[in-house]
């Protein structure tokens, strides 16, 4: 094959792949224009026009002053608890599941297996059928419609899949640096610190990563354990689109969109690239 060949099969590669990033990338685009525009500049132009006159009015409106129901503050509120929602879940599902991870690669015991097979089952239980369960447990425990008890929701649920990713991850490790430490005099907890945790960075980063994803953009958790001040933003949000009445401020619904999405949009750009080294890592594996 000629290089001129080669040229312009690289060149129509290039093309498809800009295509299709395009067209994935449209939707986002559409709302980003919108949240920039006015109202009379919706009306007058189309989609993917430019505005003709730049403004932050929809986006200082969705954070601090656009009606989630009865109260007209914003998103701001509603995105602090979707914080103090996400960092605590995240942490602690992530430690256990590196724990669990640990104990059933590097201390097997009898029946660790079997214990191994109902943590993967958990992964594939819809989220459905543990909404009555759960609300009568948080009501014994007094936390439901708490931030705590929406935390502690997530922690459970997402225990499943940082088990297995850790799982996976620590079966490629070979036993004898465990082995060995335990020669030395080393204990549980100190082989799991010294020994297991500085080679954990890149799947940590792809824990992280699934499951800020996953309680940051949850829905019918947060609609069914969370009211009023505890919402999540994911909540706020829904609440503020469809609780509109007269003209919809579609820059405004564009603007707190963007808002809702923007943290594991940064998570995902800042951090992609470790979640790919994560994954071929041993992630995946076993």
């Amino acid at each position: 094959m000629t290089e001129r060949n080669l040229h312009i099969q690289r060149l129509g590669l290039y093309g498809i792949l800009i295509a299709a990033a395009l067209v994935y990338l449209l939707p986002l685009i559409v709302m980003m224009l919108t949240s920039f525009k006015s109202l009379d500049d919706i009306r007058t132009g189309n989609l993917l026009s430019l505005p003709t006159e730049w403004t932050l009015a929809a986006w200082r409106s969705a954070w601090s002053s656009a009606c989630t129901g009865i109260d007209c503050k914003g998103l701001a509120p509603y995105f602090m608890n979707s914080v103090r929602i996400a960092v605590p879940a995240i942490l602690i599902s992530t430690l256990i599941g590196a724990l669990n991870g640990y104990v059933l690669t590097q201390w097997r015991f009898k029946g660790s297996n079997l214990l191994f097979g109902m943590l993967l089952f958990g992964c594939f239980i819809p989220f459905q059928v543990v909404l009555l369960p759960m609300a009568q447990t948080l009501g014994w425990l007094g936390m439901a419609n708490t931030t705590g008890g929406l935390v502690l929701v997530h922690v459970i649920y997402g225990m499943a899949f940082t088990t297995l990713f850790f799982r996976n991850f620590y079966v490629n490790i070979p036993g004898e640096l465990v082995k060995a430490a335990q020669i030395d005099g080393a204990g549980f907890f100190r082989i799991f610190w010294r020994i297991l945790l500085p080679i954990s960075g890149p799947i940590f980063v792809v824990t992280v990563i699934w499951q800020m994803t996953q309680i940051w953009n949850d829905f019918l958790f947060g609609v069914v354990y969370g009211s009023g001040d505890t919402q999540p933003i994911t909540v706020a949000l829904n609440n503020l689109v469809n609780s509109t009445i007269g003209v919809r401020e579609y820059n405004v619904h564009m603007a707190a969109a963007v808002i809702a999405g923007l943290p594991t949009l940064l998570v995902y750009v800042l951090a992609g690239k470790y979640f790919v080294r994560g994954l071929t890592a041993g992630s995946v594996k076993g």
